[in-house]
């Protein structure tokens, strides 16, 4: 999902694929998009949908081993949030399949198979690209209903 918007704000963050850090994630993107005043709902949903991209690199990418999980969060012209969670673990060998609500790779675990719906019901857009062996990117985009306009952020 490339975008050529103008970028008002950008951080990049690696971590290590640990299950503590799916917290930290929530509140990185939380305090990103803080200084645009959203409203809780929004702001619940959006930490949601990290929170899914980043324990699917922590259950599924790397299973029982730890790996790299890389967050980076823009803030676009006309408030809009993009968010691309990736991991280098052992990939995606069918994303359609793999986006079905209710499809597991880890059957005998307590999972719903939910996270991909999840993402997507609460982002604009979701993209998904993977490789068998060498990692899976997870993009998505949400228009931010804000009281605030980004630009209006820098003081």
């Amino acid at each position: 999902m490339k975008t050529k918007d103008k970028i008002i704000n950008r951080v990049t963050l690696r971590f290590p694929s640990l299950s503590e850090n799916e917290r930290f994630a929530r509140l990185a993107v939380s305090g990103f998009v803080s200084s645009l005043d959203p409203a809780l709902d929004e702001l619940s949903e959006i930490k949601t949908a990290v929170s899914e991209a980043v324990t699917n690199c922590i259950v599924h990418a790397y299973r029982d081993t730890v790996g790299e999980i890389r967050m980076e969060l823009r803030l676009l012209e006309g408030c809009r949030l993009y968010i691309s969670i990736s991991d280098k673990g052992c990939g995606i060998s069918d994303i359609d399949k793999a986006r079905e609500p209710l499809f597991t790779t880890a059957p005998d675990e307590e999972r719903a198979g939910l996270g991909f719906a999840i993402m997507e019901s609460f982002t604009d857009k979701l993209r998904v690209r993977s490789r068998p062996g060498h990692g899976t990117a997870v993009t998505m985009l949400r228009a931010l209903r804000t009281r605030k306009p980004a630009d209006e952020t820098r003081s």
